[in-house]
């Protein structure tokens, strides 16, 4: 691993992807295969970055009943009455393990606006609108005001959005962690070619240990 690439656990942000009610229970209208198992990772994730005092941000999705913000592919199911992580609803909640306190309530309307919503030292709630975290959304310079130039990424669903998050952080030259064993419908080949472009992937265990140093 070269001095461009190594990631630093001192400039380091966690981003939890979509880790929402409606992503990931038993039976949630958008249940994610592998979503639920993954959980138990995140939130050993989320505690030891907590413990480090580093900072923390959950990525959401939030599809209002309209369609009008919601991607291409989903937003006929949107118009035709689906309830999809649809704002102050329950399913658009993180999932409990996540929440630093259990009185945690995502603030859909400042999220919708573009706000940071702070739930915790050092943590936060934003949303994006598309499957990148830095698509329309002021996450870089979020992260560059404190000074973060290492992204572990973790969370629902890596073809989509934990994917395309880090490829478009990638193109940010942030140094890069990937947790395989924290997010769901991982594949051998997708960790080969994010290995490929510098990515450094490795279980939660050792990322726990690297964070804690």
């Amino acid at each position: 691993m070269d001095e461009y690439i190594e990631p630093r656990p001192g400039s380091s942000v966690l981003l939890t992807i979509d880790t929402q009610n409606d992503f990931t229970l038993p039976g949630a209208p958008a249940e994610i295969e592998g979503t639920a198992q993954a959980v138990s990772q995140m939130k050993r994730l989320a505690e030891a970055f907590r413990s480090a005092d580093a900072p923390i941000v959950n990525v959401v999705r939030l599809y209002k009943e309209d369609g009008s913000n919601v991607d291409q592919c989903r937003r006929a199911t949107i118009e035709a009455g689906a309830e999809i992580v649809q704002p102050g609803t329950d399913g658009a909640e993180l999932v409990e393990e996540l929440k630093p306190s259990a009185d945690v309530r995502i603030d859909s309307e400042a999220l919708l606006r573009g706000d940071f919503q702070e739930i915790g030292s050092q943590e936060w709630i934003m949303y994006k609108p598309r499957w990148s975290a830095f698509y329309r959304t002021g996450l870089e310079d979020f992260l560059a005001a404190r000074s973060v130039d290492t992204v572990v990424a973790c969370g629902c669903n890596f073809p989509n959005c934990p994917r395309t998050t880090i490829y478009e952080a990638s193109e940010r030259d942030y140094r890069l962690v990937f947790v395989p064993d924290a997010t769901s419908r991982v594949y051998e080949r997708g960790i080969r070619e994010l290995e490929n472009i510098g990515v450094t992937v490795q279980g939660t265990a050792d990322t726990i240990e690297w964070i804690s140093e």
